[in-house]
């Protein structure tokens, strides 16, 4: 299982520590911030997608995204 932890910068290198530090943990490594801000975009969509298939958000089809550009 992977988890994303957001952590102020004052704390980082003692979390690090710690989380290297647990037998249990296979990886710990930062992200860049690059790689978070894509994170978020693919998380927000993947919300608005499922709200479109709960029947509470309506999505612009893809010929009326067209035709606006």
């Amino acid at each position: 299982m992977k988890v994303i932890l957001e952590i102020p910068d004052k704390q980082f290198e003692f979390a690090m520590r710690v989380l290297r530090s647990l037998s249990f943990v296979k990886k710990a490594r930062p992200m860049s911030a690059d790689a978070a801000k894509l994170w978020e975009d693919l998380k927000e969509s993947a919300d608005e997608v499922k709200m479109h298939k709960e029947g509470k958000l309506k999505l612009r089809s893809a010929s009326d995204l067209l035709n606006e550009l």
